[in-house]
């Protein structure tokens, strides 16, 4: 891989564009454009000064640290066209054009305050949240109108867009009722639906990437699910027995949306069959890794040996092996226990899990081809020295995963290696960041050509993009 020059930023926002042609980055209050090639910067912005009305409002919200003026939101458009950089604290939201660095507009929260603002899928429409989970407010840059959406339960989950962003669905709360409703993105977010649900404290939802079923799932103490279709007919329910006494923890579509990946607090992932919502396999965390998977090990010290320079590869253990699982007491609050992560990759042949007991470890499960027996088997366990804080499967290639761990390196496992007899393997390698000063990796965020990665410190970032087999060698 060759790396870029470290470059600073701040909130974690750092993201390419959806063509991979741009990188934004925020410094404080001020949004920075750069050309993916060469890293040069094409354009810079700066979050203004509320107006005096916003800021007699925010006032009673504001701490007074310095922070609290600078962008907590910042993304692009579907078409890179525009970006917006939100500061909430503030209560505005701007927007800039891209081939245009003296247009721009400008939104105010208002008395409601500013929790959250994000584009939706159309690159037209911006939604922002407002504080005590008041409203949902769409703003279109199209006609600079506003549809106003009251009571959303939760306003970093509980909705989503169906895939071809036709529908905007939301749980709202009215009455003390858990309620769903559904919108028509085509018709300046029309009620189409709205029906109870049946959840009495709904934690989320998690609409199927066909759009045909949204999965519904209590609090933490109770694990049940249940599935609806759009119009609000409940389809199946799941709840496992024996009760394993906390709620569900994490959930996740196939791609197919023939699956529905479960996983609670107690170590088990249920996968369910999308025909008749009831357990078609479970997967269990376990300290032995049986003889069929195989065992990838972080070398002990090789940072400190390799200078962060250059990649090394796992060591590569076969036949059954164990690995320690630190023991949870379920009767303190907040175990240690459970999976913080389900992820499938691009074409729902692999699984990765994270269990919150085992941070070190990650674990990716094989799914059979439809022809094949259904019958899923753990493939191999990543083990590193320190907790994975990140991992993420790449966007265009089935068998490539990007790990970190906030060490001065990334991780990368694939199965698309070429081995001696030029048959595709499965190959782990860590690879160090050849910074010039100390650059811990906490994040990571591939491109959407998959074919580059940004790595984020807390006050950093740089970008490492794979070396074309055609191309100048690595420095």
């Amino acid at each position: 891989m060759d790396f870029t020059e470290i470059y600073k930023q701040s909130g974690n926002l750092a993201s390419f564009s959806p063509g991979a042609h741009f990188i934004l980055n925020v410094v404080e209050n001020t949004l920075i454009v750069r050309r993916t090639d060469t890293l040069q910067i094409t354009r810079t912005w700066t979050i203004t000064a509320p107006s005096t009305t916003a800021s007699i409002l925010s006032k009673s919200s504001n701490s007074g640290t310095p922070a609290d003026g600078w962008i907590s939101h910042a993304g692009w458009s579907c078409d890179s066209e525009y970006l917006l950089a939100a500061s909430a604290k503030k209560g505005i939201v701007e927007v800039f054009k891209l081939r245009d660095e003296f247009w721009n507009a400008r939104i105010e929260a208002g008395a409601e305050g500013l929790l959250k603002a994000e584009w939706a899928p159309d690159g037209r429409h911006i939604l922002s949240f407002s504080q005590w989970g008041l409203r949902v407010t769409i703003w279109s840059l199209l006609t600079g109108n506003a549809t106003y959406i009251q009571f959303p339960i939760h306003p970093d989950r509980g909705y989503a867009f169906r895939s071809d962003s036709r529908y905007f669905v939301l749980a709202e709360r009215h009455k003390s009722k858990d309620t769903m409703g559904v919108y028509d993105t085509t018709d300046f977010y029309r009620l189409v639906r709205h029906f109870p649900i049946p959840t009495s404290n709904l934690s989320s939802l998690a609409l199927s990437p066909t759009g045909n079923h949204i999965a519904v799932w209590e609090g933490i103490l109770e694990y049940k699910l249940h599935i609806l279709s759009l119009t609000g007919n409940v389809q199946g329910t799941f709840s496992p027995q024996p009760d394993p006494g906390f709620g569900v923890r994490n959930v996740a579509w196939h791609p197919t949306g023939m699956f529905l990946a479960v996983a609670g607090w107690d170590d088990k992932i249920h996968i369910l069959d999308g025909l008749t919502w009831s357990t078609a396999a479970i997967l269990e965390l376990s300290s032995k890794v049986p003889a069929g998977a195989t065992l990838w090990r972080e070398p002990s010290n090789w940072l400190e040996t390799t200078q962060g320079r250059g990649f090394l590869s796992y060591e590569r253990l076969q036949g059954p092996q164990t690995i320690s699982l630190p023991r949870t007491d379920p009767t303190k609050p907040n175990p240690k226990s459970g999976a913080v992560q389900l992820e499938w990759n691009k074409t729902g042949t692999l699984l990765l899990v994270r269990f919150e007991n085992c941070p070190t470890a990650v674990h990716l499960y094989d799914f059979p081809a439809p022809s094949d027996p259904f019958v899923p088997r753990l493939r191999c366990v990543l083990q590193h020295s320190k907790p994975v804080l990140h991992a993420q499967w790449n966007p265009v290639r089935k068998g490539s995963l990007a790990l970190c761990s906030g060490t001065g390196s990334i991780y990368t496992w694939s199965d698309e290696w070429i081995g001696e007899n030029g048959v595709e393997e499965d190959m782990a390698e860590c690879i160090g960041v050849p910074a010039k000063t100390k650059f811990e990796t906490r994040n990571i965020k591939w491109a959407p050509d998959g074919k580059g990665l940004v790595l984020l410190d807390k006050e950093m970032f740089c970008c490492a993009f794979e070396v074309e087999e055609d191309g100048p060698e690595s420095s």
